[in-house]
């Protein structure tokens, strides 16, 4: 077993790549990321894969995917519609526990899909916040992703303000006062 802090370097090392690996639409490299039944010792052969050490997937706003099959074509599916995204990654922790680490980060995402108008790079450029828990698990090959839990950072506009009530938003009434 390696050192522990060996094994958080790895383990953001493999979060870094699986970022990346989406950056670049690159579908293989993302697939290897995944852990698979034989990455557990499971033959695939004579147990049903969905048994043993199931990867899942949440993305914002979709039903929880299960399996590595119906996990990676959903990212098969983001990235043949996707033209342009980039991960700007915050307030990253990884924790470490003998097999299994655990990543939280906010994922400030950048954005664009097709090009409105024949001849135009891209579409216009849409960011969005997310906060998302990474599960990974050691395995022979190194640490591989078992579950990704990704859910939108609702953001308060100036319109929500108003409807704070009597209790203000931040400590603050409505009308700008102190609170009583």
């Amino acid at each position: 077993m390696s050192a522990p802090h060996t094994d958080v370097e790895q383990v953001e090392a493999a979060n870094t790549a699986f970022y990346e690996a989406m950056e670049r639409g690159d579908f293989e490299e993302l697939s290897s990321l995944w852990l698979t039944p034989a990455d557990l010792g499971v033959d695939e052969e004579y147990h049903d894969p969905a048994d043993s050490g199931v990867v899942s997937c949440v993305h914002p706003g979709w039903p929880v995917l299960t399996g590595r099959g119906e996990v990676l074509r959903s990212y098969a599916l983001i990235m043949a519609n996707t033209d342009y995204i980039q991960f700007f990654l915050t307030d990253v922790h990884v924790s470490v526990t003998g097999d299994t680490a655990l990543v939280t980060c906010t994922e400030n995402i950048l954005s664009g899909g097709p090009a409105p108008e024949e001849g135009a790079e891209l579409g216009p450029l849409v960011g969005q916040l997310v906060v998302a828990t990474n599960v990974f698990r050691r395995t022979s090959s190194g640490w591989k992703l078992w579950s990704h839990h990704a859910s939108p950072v609702l953001a308060e506009s100036e319109d929500d303000e108003g409807e704070a009530g009597d209790t203000g938003v931040n400590g603050v009434n409505p009308d700008g006062g102190p609170l009583a």
